[in-house]
């Protein structure tokens, strides 16, 4: 069965949120780690700069692989 593209999209954003709030969590430990120190605004607004990126990176990945499991089932 193919997965259609409004899946491609909820299934990417589902992974951006998560691993949104996985990366918040993270800087939080890790940033004082190497001296950076940021308010919880600070670490929100960082994240989010990745969020688009990502969102990007996984929904061109699984139609990049949904494509190629089209033209082998072909």
């Amino acid at each position: 069965m193919k997965q259609s593209r409004i899946m491609s999209m909820v299934e990417a954003a589902t992974n951006v949120v998560v691993g949104y709030v996985l990366a918040i969590a993270t800087q939080i430990v890790v940033f004082p780690w190497f001296g950076i120190e940021t308010g919880l605004a600070e670490h929100l607004t960082i994240g989010l700069a990745f969020v688009g990126v990502s969102l990007v990176r996984g929904y061109l990945l699984r139609r990049f692989f949904e494509a190629i499991r089209m033209r082998s089932a072909e």
